[in-house]
């Protein structure tokens, strides 16, 4: 039986602000400066989600697609209805494209980077 339920995904970064509102761009919601202190911001996501962003001054991006010790760590599947319009946007954002070879279609995913450099993927949703 369960006993904890996720608080929060907190993301390491050089710039906690920026990151929050690369996400609250992308996600919606409301950015919160934690204790009004500028090393963590949280974002309120519709839905009561949360993400957080902490400030570390020496951040080393995660090294897609390695599986060694610079692995991507852990990263966020962005289901999307438009799967072009919203690389546009996210692009548009400061993403970088890491591997946008969707077979042509057949595959339904398509992965970036956020503007600190964690790996995220927008998702096709399956037809039904």
């Amino acid at each position: 039986m369960a006993f904890a339920k996720i608080g929060t995904v907190a993301y390491d970064c050089p710039d906690p602000l920026a990151l929050a509102e690369f996400y609250a761009a992308v996600l919606g919601g409301e950015i919160e400066n934690y204790e009004g202190k500028g090393y963590w911001y949280n974002l309120h996501v519709p839905g009561g989600q949360q993400l957080s962003f902490q400030r570390v001054p020496d951040h080393k991006p995660p090294q897609w697609p390695a599986a060694d010790h610079d692995s991507q760590q852990l990263h966020l599947d962005l289901d999307v209805a438009d799967i072009e319009a919203a690389q546009e946007k996210i692009l548009a954002l400061g993403a970088v494209p890491l591997d946008l070879d969707d077979e042509g279609g057949a595959r339904d995913f398509r992965v970036y980077a956020d503007p600190a450099g964690h790996p995220f993927c927008l998702i096709r949703p399956e037809a039904d």
